[in-house]
């Protein structure tokens, strides 16, 4: 597999040309912001994901994580990497000023988030969790926590992690068992088991900041008898240094199909001492921070993998010559043409670019109006609210199904090359998977799309995102592809108003299919915005690829929307006619 290009043109284009940064920049009054400095900003994160991370991704595979008398070792070269990452200041990009942070702009750092994604899902992982956790502990945490904790979060000194899953109780905590005791002193001793756990140990920091879901002894059945908890690997001493071990221990690290290079662990808290943040019995809304955060970074997983996926395709295209192509012969001077020059084989690589960038394009959408959210505190802020909580589980789900289906077109691509491990193109199929599972699977995704951003909501949060498209949709240029966005718009939110008034049990069974159907047309909304701005781009290239990329995804794409359609407004009496013993063929 070729070297890790980041994809920093195509960012360019959306930043400057389709979101035209500095005009969001004075609108939303974030101050020194300016495409100069965000193009720079970008520049340097590309070469770090490129030359420092990147080439850590295929032996960290083979290598793997160890457990080694309590303690974990990550592969060759990673601790080294991000102690350059924080020496950097990328861990800082987003976090709190007052806390050493850089407070930058969303649509400056998820761009970066994206290319240390495709450069090595494995590596990414620690660097992500801690970001979202910083979120939680900044707008949760007292102030005595904040100050002990949150600087070295945010620089990236100390990481940290999200203790939800327990062995018997994964989405459904209402079943969480761990147990939270007062002491007394303002500290609780917290007793339980937490599975599946992103970097809970490893030998990158001094210390470890782990947020553990835990009950207090009185606490109210189910989740709202929930509290987070803070509680560090190493207690403080006298000068806020890493001192005593707490009672914190690694089970064991999962044997996992992918990500190998990232310490998935089993964690055992034995009475260790940790401090309540946020209120007593309120700890899933405070972990809803770190986790709607977290939900997004796993779509930009997705995409990541997408891009790396589509780069190797391209490149093993181009070089692999096989017979000659249909339209005639390609290339004289070879024995054979390129597969590039085969029909079926472009629409593979076609359909990797198109959801690729679209999706990109969402991200970054997605990025705008966080920023909205951070610098404004009119109705643009609410409105934004709105729209990215109804965005966040269709960039979770369908970013992370779509780099599954571009990473198996990459292999595809390769041939039988692409199923052995020299090309490293199956290792983007076993890291991607997961991508599907956690932070809730794509499933729950779906259901909280259609239950509880839509139905339950009334479609306020819908509207937002409608009204929101339809802005983007009067300002383009070309009229001919205005049109077919107008139209495009408007049956997806005719088809959203009519799930309104749907029985719970026909818009559960229909979820998933409405996560596919509004992403397919949020995307065709997207792609013809892109190709209409991409007409006046000084880059040809850019201009000729939207414009055909575009074509591409309206006429081979875009109709998978409507199989999805025609099943979201079809009642469930066909799902709920099954019973039980009747999925056997007993």
């Amino acid at each position: 597999m070729p070297q890790f290009k980041a994809p920093t043109a195509d960012i360019q284009f959306l930043l400057n040309d389709w979101l035209a940064i500095d005009q969001h920049y004075l609108n939303i009054g974030a101050e020194g912001m300016d495409s100069e400095l965000i193009n720079e900003i970008i520049a340097q994160g590309a070469k770090f994901a490129e030359d420092a991370v990147a080439p850590l991704n295929r032996e960290g595979d083979e290598e793997g994580c160890k457990l080694v008398n309590g303690s974990v070792t990550t592969p060759t070269g990673f601790a080294q990497a991000y102690h350059q990452y924080i020496a950097n200041g990328w861990n800082a990009m987003l976090g709190n000023p007052d806390f050493d942070g850089q407070d930058l702009p969303y649509t400056a750092a998820i761009p970066v988030h994206e290319m240390l994604n495709a450069a090595n899902l494995s590596w990414r992982l620690t660097t992500m969790l801690t970001e979202s956790a910083v979120l939680a502990v900044d707008k949760h945490a007292t102030e005595q926590l904040k100050a002990l904790y949150l600087s070295k979060l945010i620089s990236g000194e100390w990481t940290g992690t999200m203790n939800l899953t327990e062995p018997h109780a994964g989405t459904d905590l209402a079943l969480l068992n761990s147990k939270a005791i007062p002491q007394g002193d303002g500290s609780y001793s917290v007793t339980g088991n937490k599975i599946f756990i992103t970097g809970g140990d490893h030998d990158w920091t001094a210390n470890i900041i782990h947020l553990v879901l835990a009950r207090l002894p009185d606490a109210p059945a189910g989740v709202r008898g929930i509290s987070l908890f803070l509680v560090p690997k190493f207690l403080l001493n006298e000068n806020a240094e890493p001192g005593e071990k707490n009672a914190v221990s690694v089970g064991s690290i999962e044997k996992k199909m992918g990500i190998k290079g990232s310490p998935t662990c089993v964690m055992n808290y034995d009475g260790a001492t940790g401090w309540l943040v946020g209120e007593e019995n309120k700890g899933l809304a405070c972990m809803f921070t770190m986790m709607n955060d977290a939900r997004f970074q796993v779509g930009l997983q997705g995409l990541g993998a997408a891009e790396a996926s589509y780069q190797g395709a391209l490149s093993y295209a181009r070089d692999r010559l096989q017979s000659r192509a249909p339209q005639g012969v390609q290339q004289p001077d070879q024995k054979a043409d390129a597969i590039l020059h085969q029909p079926d084989v472009k629409k593979m690589l076609l359909t990797q670019k198109a959801l690729t960038e679209g999706c990109r394009a969402l991200a970054m959408l997605y990025a705008q109006q966080m920023d909205v959210e951070k610098y404004t505190s009119d109705e643009r802020h609410e409105q934004a609210k709105k729209v990215i909580a109804f965005l966040t589980p269709i960039c979770k789900g369908f970013m992370t199904d779509m780099a599954t289906e571009v990473t198996n077109i990459g292999i595809q691509v390769y041939g039988g090359h692409g199923y052995v491990r020299e090309w490293g193109m199956e290792q983007l199929v076993r890291d991607t998977r997961i991508a599907q599972l956690y932070e809730g699977t794509n499933g729950i995704q779906a259901a909280d799309l259609i239950g509880r951003k839509l139905t339950r909501d009334g479609g306020d949060m819908q509207q937002a995102t409608f009204t929101l498209l339809s802005s983007r949709i009067a300002t383009m240029t070309d009229s001919v592809r205005q049109a077919q966005a107008v139209s495009l718009l408007q049956e997806w939110n005719e088809t959203s108003k009519a799930l309104l008034g749907a029985k719970a049990e026909d818009t559960a069974g229909a979820a998933t299919d409405y996560l596919h159907y509004s992403a397919y047309s949020l995307l065709g909304v997207l792609w013809l915005d892109m190709a209409s701005a991409a007409a006046h781009s000084s880059n040809e290239h850019v201009a000729k690829g939207k414009a055909n990329t575009c074509n591409f995804y309206m006429k081979r794409l875009l109709p998978r929307k409507d199989i999805h359609k025609s099943v979201v407004l079809t009642a469930a009496d066909d799902l709920m006619a099954v019973e039980d013993q009747q999925f056997d063929y007993i």
